[in-house]
């Protein structure tokens, strides 16, 4: 998956997000006052952080999954029985079959 594939959604809601506002901004068209602009640039900042805190995430669970993935190849490479892995993990996350 590459970084492009990642971005993609981050990008399509930036871009949505930028639409809504300039969409409101061309029906809107009294002056901001001080204190709405400063209101804007402080919830703009929190939903970018909130988007950044989103990516990060995102990245960490992929981190993760790559980790164990590359461990159960290493595993299966040394001829290790990983099927006990799976159901212990099964069992663990409440999926017992």
């Amino acid at each position: 998956m590459s970084n492009e594939d990642n971005e993609d959604p981050e990008r399509d809601v930036r871009k949505r997000i930028v639409r809504l506002i300039q969409a409101t901004g061309q029906v809107r068209k009294k002056q901001l006052t001080e204190e709405e602009l400063q209101e804007l640039k402080t919830v703009a900042s929190r939903l970018d952080q909130m988007l950044n805190a989103a990516a990060d995430e995102d990245r960490q669970a992929l981190r993760s999954a790559a980790a164990r993935l590359d461990q159960l190849l290493a595993d299966l490479g040394t001829g290790k029985d990983v099927t006990r892995d799976f159901k212990r993990r099964r069992v663990s996350h409440g999926r017992e079959e």
